[in-house]
């Protein structure tokens, strides 16, 4: 056992793999290695739960504390209610812990909940019956119980459970097809294999009897890389050893599919799995109204200290005055007199800001998480947004950014699926310049299957038909393509083969069109069994061809290889790809005729493909055999090596032809963009495809019109010209007519204009992006942005994942900071999804995994029109008007308070009662504005999808501007003004009455500072309400309940605290306070009157604006009044509207 562990190591770090230490032992079945084999070490892994959840029963309040605490508002309020219960206040602390108290309860109930939903998948996921072999036997088990080493039985359309190593399958060449797309987004099938040496074990006995170890590296998240080895021990001889790659791994989460069963041992469980590595942490994305809010609080601070400031300055002024600082009836002791001044004034600032706090709304978060939260359900319940074909509708993954849907200015977007179905029809081929069309239409006849069309020259020779019938069999070998239930085939007669339709399966969708396109063509592929490839040719024979290698596609080389040996013995390489990555390695063909097929093709939206072959001596693919073999052993930079093998063999190829298949547009793809534009938001195409092609799909969705002057900046440009000298000759072209083309009207739609569109490629942008050799990289950058800014739309083509990010970062980062939105589908798109400010995940043919990581997820690209310029306009709307309104309620609150203090000496003493001051914010306001925030309809749906270019009246954060903001200031302290100076007019004369209680000569209200407070509130509860319905445009029964049930509640409250005897107070202050101001009649009349005088003032500024300034928004509104009723216009949101709605104008 010693000298094999010792020949263990000297293996190790003596033959080339000093790095591959980082690695574990997994035993297979948890048997160990027959004696003398190498030393047992048992090692401990995690156990296969799946832990998503945030909190446990344990950690949950002292966390979630400590995450709402964090929150500056939050922090202050605490640090208030401390004060509070430290100092002497004015006060009582239940006015700054109570509304604290709901605040913090009411936002732990929300995160609790949403942590137990994800605690119940959890569990659904880690309860999950798994079979698994026990002694021989099959055995079922909870996935969590799961440990490394146990080998696992997984059936069709079953998930696996945990990351395996494949060992064996159903199949007979043991290979099985696997679905990943909850993974990587890929909906098609893939094909995996099993070990060599454990492929033929099927039964649960045959497994269960291996010995064998497993060494691979440590968990890591790349999904598309694994490196390590198996061990398979036969008695006591030396163990064999294969080497383990990416396609002996099947990952958690994806899903068996075309095999019956599989066999894997466990290698990574649990929190160690890639999917488990591949929890992305999406980084908290904030709007830009929550910016605005924080802002606008930073105000409000600054005036509170201001306003304690001032009081506590003026207080010790008033008492510089001896007889006023300690009058005959309130003498201070020896020790307030000894007690050190700067102490004094400290404590009595904290007074003061304990006096004026409630000018910082608390409770507006609450509100604003509690509208953001019920508000997404509408967009969820959209019944318009919902997709029959698929079954999906739109999902909302967070609704913190709801209202940043109505300040896009950017939408960036993928092609393939996105803007068009991903659904491949294949169109064409070209052999050496001769077209063939399936199916096409020649005088009035239709040519079936068999059939091709000359389009450029005459009939091919004889030596042509043979370049033919290679150009067909190429299609029909070089591919990644399975088909569905292959095992049937055997036994049926040639005549049933040529009439079964086949059902193929790929990874990808081209090559399913294409070897679908070729079989109308003549040649059916038929199944790949026992490594030998089988298609029927058009004289109905089967056609046997062993494959002996695969060349795997990959983005880089942009290109597959097949290598096969014919049943003469010839040996092929045909080979498909890109015409970029086949051109340069042909060594001969009719590539000229070939190259402007291809050219037309992608003009006209086309992908295109070329296709190659090569013939090889048995010698010469002996060697390259070799070569193979020792770069696919390589446990070190196996890609790399592979890579290097890849570029040796596929050169000096012959040129066969090149096909053509067509992914339409997505259906109204043209009209959502054309939408966009008039909303003034730019449209920029992100596609990994080439030139010609994305620029045709972007004229064919009018993201480029006819008369479009296209900017090229693309690496053809700048070999002809250096990057500076095109930057700058594109720049010149486009700021020479700038003027006419300003920041609000740049979707290129008016006439005059000079509509420029621009197209850039990956190369390109690289080098823009790309530090300069003095270190910055700057200008290019600049330079490059304002091109863009001048361009009605930009078309990026031959783009890597990474580069759309980047894109979306710069845009993002440039100097105006617009608000940016990303669409796709696949996991290419992930990174500018979760780069942008707002991401969108189309749930298409790719998978789930854009969708996963969006904001926001939506079943067809037409749905972002609606999403944007109906949802996303309300959203913005509706939460403005929130934050607005909830900062003019509290100044209206509290600036009476301040002014106050200039008629009681700077007491502190307070305005209104302990239970006013804590009700306020919760109760008498919180209702109507939080319902006013999830109803309001300022116009209605239809207007909206047909009027885009209102979606201009809000952007640029139109309602929380400056000027918006400290016009909604000014009107709380006018309102505050108006209540304070109203009530003291009112009181300003008194007398005694009979039985000796001062009483108001004008009103006859009882003369004392609870009453006066009473009255102010009151004035003040009833205004900012009434000012709520003033601006309701769109009423429905809720809206009347919880606006006239608010101000009824406060009348029922006041009657009952004031008039009952309650045992639990000490003190009852305001005892018959309420009732006997209302019992006198001129306090009626004068409430109403301050009522009408606060809001007089705004309603004659709406007025006077709408008929001298009118935004377009209220142009329609004033149409919609005269032409239309407005419930006929003011379609629900969803269906908890419907049938209950009515509308009317205030």
């Amino acid at each position: 056992m010693d000298c094999s562990l010792l020949r263990t190591l000297v293996n190790r770090y003596c033959a080339g793999e000093e790095n591959w230490v980082d690695n574990r032992t997994i035993y297979v079945g948890h048997r160990e290695p027959p004696p003398g084999a190498e030393a047992y070490i048992p090692q401990r892994y995690p156990d296969n739960r799946i832990v998503s959840s945030k909190y446990t029963f344990w950690n949950f309040v002292p966390k979630n504390l400590f995450e709402q605490f964090r929150r500056i508002a939050n922090f202050y309020f605490l640090i208030i209610f401390l004060v509070q219960l430290i100092i002497d206040t004015p006060t009582s602390p239940v006015t700054s812990g109570l509304p604290l108290l709901f605040v913090i309860t009411v936002t732990a109930i929300k995160q609790g909940y949403e942590d137990w939903l994800r605690h119940k998948a959890d569990n659904a996921m880690n309860q999950c019956p798994v079979h698994f072999i026990q002694h021989g036997k099959l055995v079922r088990k909870q996935s969590r119980k799961l440990r490394v080493g146990d080998i696992v039985m997984v059936k069709e359309d079953e998930t696996f459970p945990c990351d395996l190593i494949f060992l064996s399958s159903s199949r007979g060449d043991g290979t099985c097809f696997v679905t990943t797309a909850s993974l990587d987004g890929e909906s098609s099938h893939k094909t995996y294999y099993a070990v060599q040496d454990t492929k033929a074990f099927r039964t649960e006995q045959e497994i269960d009897a291996l010995h064998a170890t497993i060494e691979c590296e440590q968990p890591q998240p790349d999904l598309y890389k694994f490196v390590g080895r198996i061990n398979v021990y036969h008695d006591r001889n030396e163990p064999i050893a294969r080497p383990l790659g990416s396609e002996n791994l099947l990952l958690r989460g994806a899903t068996l599919k075309n095999t019956e069963k599989i066999f894997g041992v466990a290698i990574y469980t649990g929190m160690e799995t890639k999917m488990a590595l591949n929890y992305q942490a999406k980084s908290q994305k904030r709007s830009a109204v929550e910016k605005s809010m924080n802002v606008f609080l930073i105000v409000y601070l600054c005036i509170l200290i201001s306003k304690a400031l001032i009081n506590t300055a003026l207080k010790y002024v008033w008492q510089s005055d001896p007889f006023r600082d300690e009058p005959w009836y309130n003498q201070k002791t020896e020790s307030e007199r000894k007690r050190n001044l700067f102490l004094r004034a400290f404590t009595d600032f904290l007074a003061f800001m304990v006096l004026f706090n409630y000018i910082i709304p608390v409770s507006m978060y609450v509100t604003v998480e509690m509208q953001k939260f019920l508000g997404s359900y509408f967009l969820t319940w959209d019944e318009e947004m919902f997709d029959e074909d698929t079954g999906e509708g739109p999902l909302v993954n967070t609704s913190d950014l709801n209202e940043e849907l109505g300040q896009v200015e950017y939408v960036f977007t993928d092609k393939t699926g996105t803007l068009t179905e991903n659904n491949m029809e294949f169109i064409e081929c070209c052999i050496e310049g001769h077209v063939y069309i399936p199916h096409v239409i020649c005088n009035g006849q239709i040519l079936h299957d068999c059939t091709g069309i000359d389009m450029i020259d005459s009939s091919p020779g004889a030596s042509g038909k043979e370049r033919e019938e290679l150009f067909f069999r190429a299609l029909c070998l070089c591919h990644t393509v399975q088909v569905k239930d292959d095992d049937n085939i055997d036994g049926l007669k040639k005549s049933q083969l040529s009439r079964r339709p086949c059902i193929y399966i790929s990874s990808s969708p081209d090559e399913v069109a294409l070897v679908e396109g070729i079989q109308r063509l003549g040649y059916t592929y038929l199944r790949l069994k026992d490594n030998f490839m089988e298609i029927l040719n058009r004289e109905n024979d089967i056609e046997r061809f062993e494959l002996l290698e695969t060349l795997s596609f990959d983005s880089v080389r942009r290109r597959m290889s097949v290598i096969v040996k014919s049943a003469t013995g010839d040996i092929f390489l045909f080979c498909k790809g890109a015409d970029s990555s086949i051109f340069p390695r042909v060594k001969e063909g009719k590539i000229d005729q070939i190259r402007s097929r291809v050219e037309r093709n992608a003009v006209e939206g086309l992908r295109t493909l070329c296709v190659a072959y090569k013939k090889f001596t048995h010698k010469e693919y002996d060697f390259l055999h070799k070569m193979l073999q020792s770069s696919m052993l390589a446990l070190q930079d196996r890609e790399k090596k592979l890579a290097e093998a890849y570029d040796k063999i596929e050169k000096d190829l012959i040129l066969l032809g090149a096909t053509a298949v067509e992914d339409r547009l997505q259906e109204k793809a043209a009209d959502t963009i054309e939408a966009l534009q008039k909303a003034g938001i730019k449209v920029w195409v992100l596609t990994g495809d080439k030139m010609e092609t994305a620029a045709a799909t972007c004229y064919a969705c009018k993201l480029f019109r006819r008369n479009t002057q296209i900017l090229e900046l693309t690496t053809k440009k700048i070999e002809e010209q250096s990057l500076h000298d095109v930057l700058f000759d594109l720049s010149k072209t486009v700021l020479r007519h700038s003027g006419s083309l300003t920041r609000d009207s740049f979707s290129g739609l008016s006439a005059d204009m000079h509509d420029y569109g621009l197209i850039i490629d990956g190369a390109a942008l690289s080098l823009i992006m790309k530090p300069r050799e003095d270190g910055s990289s700057g200008n290019y950058r600049e330079l490059f942005l304002e091109i863009c800014r001048n361009c009605s739309a930009v078309l990026c083509c031959r783009m890597a994942p990474l580069q759309k990010a980047q894109i979306v970062k710069l845009i993002k980062l440039s100097k105006e900071h617009p608000i940016t939105l990303a669409i796709g589908d696949g996991a290419n798109d992930v990174s500018m999804i979760l780069e942008a400010h707002v991401g969108i995940g189309v749930i298409g043919k790719e998978g789930r995994q854009a969708a996963r990581n969006s904001d926001y997820a939506i079943p067809k690209f037409k749905h972002l029109k609606k999403m944007l310029l109906v949802h996303g306009h309300f959203y913005y709307v509706r939460i403005s008007e929130l934050v607005q309104y909830f900062f003019y309620k509290n100044v209206c609150f509290i600036f009476p308070q301040f002014l106050y203090q200039f008629f009681c000496g700077f007491s502190q003493q307070p305005l209104y009662d302990t239970a006013y001051l804590t009700l306020y914010n919760i109760s008498f306001t919180s209702l109507p504005i939080l319902l006013y925030s999830l109803l309001e309809q300022h116009i209605g749906v239809d207007m909206l999808k047909r009027e885009p270019t209102l979606y201009r009246d809000i952007a640029k954060n139109a309602l929380l501007r400056w000027r918006v903001f400290i016009y909604w200031t000014f009107l709380g302290v006018f309102d505050a003004m108006v209540f304070f100076f109203g009530a003291y007019f009112l009181f300003e004369n008194t007398s005694a009455s009979s039985n000796g209680q001062l009483m108001t000569a004008n009103t006859h209200m009882m003369f004392g500072n609870w009453t006066f407070g009473t009255l102010v509130f009151t004035v003040l509860v009833f205004t900012v309400t009434l000012k709520l319905a003033l601006d309701t445009r769109y009423w429905t029964w809720i809206n009347h309940f919880v606006i006239w049930g608010s101000l009824l509640f406060y009348i029922i409250f006041s009657l009952l605290w004031g008039g009952i005897i309650w045992p639990f107070l000490n003190y009852q202050r305001m005892y018959y306070v309420f009732m006997q101001m209302l019992s006198s009649g001129p306090a009626w009349l004068g409430i109403i009157l301050l009522i009408i005088i606060s809001l007089l003032p705004d309603v004659l500024k709406k007025i006077l604006c709408r008929q001298l300034w009118p935004t377009a928004t209220e142009r329609i509104q004033k149409s919609m009044k005269h032409k239309t009723p407005l419930n006929a216009l003011a379609n629900s949101d969803g269906p908890l509207l419907e049938g209950n709605l009515s509308a009317s104008e205030a």
